[in-house]
């Protein structure tokens, strides 16, 4: 067969395939030529990843930041009016000038009639200091109960049945409801009984610097003209003053002033308040004005009336003379994250307990202090590390360590022999074990403050015991060897008690929540 013939290729066809040559012969021009006149940029190899090393910590300084810009088009001012621009631009300075203001430590002594906290609660002001003149020294399931009247009726041991049906008939405070008991504006940090046996006299501490004080042996009085009996009581007399810029972490009390009343805060300062003259005095703070040294813990020795030891959120211990200059004091830095809390061997206070956020309970001994420069810092005696971050540390005078933590445990150490400790002693890693954990819910979250255990310093009747807060709504009562003695509970209670204090010596329990509200149990 003859061949095929192909088939003649149209004048459009043939058009258009001269019409794609030609642009794509353009498009290859316009590539080199870009090659030419921007060449490609030099592959640059990635440095290798230097390990970090350690280095020195500087004092963190306070920046203050420049107002925030904002629209004057959308604050409804004309573009092209200057005057109006420059009223705006100074108004939104002013704003920040103020919200600065707020936060900054304040230096020098304080008289409590200028700081009153406003509202009609504390509007007894300084005048309800009145009352305590004349002072001596002496995951939470609300409502839930862990601790019930079966686990005292079935108790085997006589004496311990004994103290659980005396904690038992501890009371909850009915002068006043705890919703009428409201110390602070904002939540409860940090409480202190007073150690007068007198009278419960109860100090309070929140998250913005306000302390309350409550003196529960008040009655209530109704009104003379007044016949109704069902007729509302007047509110409590409560003083509150704003006597630090932010949170109050812990109270203390002079153990030869009844008068001398110390705090401590996250404003860098510790000051001390004389209850008789009315006046808060700084008693310690950096020497320059923008280090931040947040304070997280106080504690004093009880042979030594004029030193305080203190924590910092930033893992250092330090210890100030009153008597001497803030410049003298010694600060050690122990760990790289923060204390949280620590305390002091009540009859060894040279013996130091902290608990930290890098999960370890350590015991230090300030009889000892070695190592030079940044590395300088007490011996170390021993150390336990839990499985997650350790909240407090809280010494009892019998030698007991409570500790609670954010793997839900409570540990209670044991070291009676700990008066006998010559200076720098190795512990074992067998005696720094807990000899009892207990299961306990210290998942408080973001709203709560944290839970942490307080020993009752001097129990009359000798028997070792201590308070914490029950994210079900209670505060639960344990004895040194692990043994729940009670859970208290009452009427009005909306709110976890999470801040838990004994008084020093007498059965009084003391409870604060997030709302600035006092529970007690007498």
């Amino acid at each position: 067969m003859p061949p095929k013939k192909e088939p003649a290729m149209s004048a459009f066809e043939r058009k258009r395939l001269e019409n794609i040559a030609a642009n794509n012969a353009i498009l290859s021009g316009i590539s080199a030529t870009a090659d030419k006149i921007i060449p490609l940029k030099p592959t640059i190899p990635k440095p290798k990843a230097k390990r970090p090393t350690s280095r020195k910590r500087d004092p963190i300084k306070i920046t203050h930041q420049p107002a925030t810009r904002r629209s004057t088009r959308l604050a409804g001012v004309d573009a092209d009016n200057d005057t109006l621009k420059r009223k705006f631009e100074v108004e939104v300075e002013a704003e920040a000038q103020k919200a600065k203001a707020k936060k900054l430590r304040v230096n020098g002594d304080l008289q409590l009639g200028d700081i009153p906290v406003e509202g009609r609660k504390w509007e007894a002001g300084v005048d309800g200091l009145g009352l305590l003149k004349g002072l001596s020294v002496r995951g939470a399931q609300p409502g839930v109960r862990t601790f019930n009247e079966e686990d005292i009726e079935e108790t085997s041991d006589e004496d311990l049945k004994e103290l659980r049906l005396r904690m038992r008939n501890l009371k909850m405070y009915e002068k006043w409801p705890v919703q009428d008991i409201k110390l602070v504006p904002q939540r409860i940090y940090s409480m202190g009984f007073h150690p007068t046996e007198d009278k419960p006299i109860i100090f309070a501490g929140d998250k913005e610097g306000a302390m309350g004080v409550f003196d529960a042996s008040q009655e209530p009085i109704k009104a003379e003209d007044d016949d109704d009996e069902e007729a509302d009581y007047p509110d409590p007399v409560i003083s509150a003053f704003k006597i630090h810029s932010r949170t109050i972490t812990s109270f203390q009390f002079s153990s030869v002033d009844a008068n001398a009343v110390y705090t401590s805060s996250y404003d860098s300062s510790i000051r001390k308040l004389d209850l008789d003259k009315g006046v808060s005095t700084q008693v310690f703070a950096p020497v320059d004005a923008d280090e931040e040294l947040p304070i997280s813990a106080m504690d004093m020795p009880s042979t030594d009336p004029n030193t305080i030891i203190f924590s910092t959120l930033h893992g250092a211990l330090g210890r100030h003379d009153l008597r001497t200059k803030a410049s003298d004091a010694e600060i050690w830095g122990l760990v790289d994250q923060k204390i949280g809390g620590f305390s002091l061997h009540p009859l060894q206070p040279h013996l130091v307990a902290t608990a930290s956020l890098d999960r370890t309970l350590k015991i230090w001994d300030l009889r000892k202090i070695q190592g030079k420069g940044d590395m300088r810092r007490p011996a170390l005696l021993g150390e336990h590390e839990s499985r997650l971050s350790v909240s407090h540390a809280s010494w009892s005078s019998a030698g007991h360590i409570a500790t609670s933590s954010y793997d839900d445990r409570i540990k209670i150490y044991s070291f009676p022999d700990a008066g006998s400790w010559k200076p720098g002693t190795d512990l074992t890693d067998e005696q720094m074990k807990p000899v009892h954990q207990i299961p306990h819910n210290n998942q408080t979250g973001r709203w709560v403050t944290i839970l942490k255990p307080q020993w009752q310093k001097n129990p009359f009747d000798g028997l070792h015991k201590f308070a914490i807060g029950n994210m079900n709504r209670f505060v639960d009562i344990y004895a040194a060897n692990g043994e729940q003695l009670a859970q208290l509970d009452g009427e009005g209670i909306t709110a976890v008690p999470a801040v838990a204090h004994f008084h020093p010596t007498l059965e009084w329990v003391a409870g604060g929540n997030a709302s600035g509200k006092l529970c007690l149990w007498m």
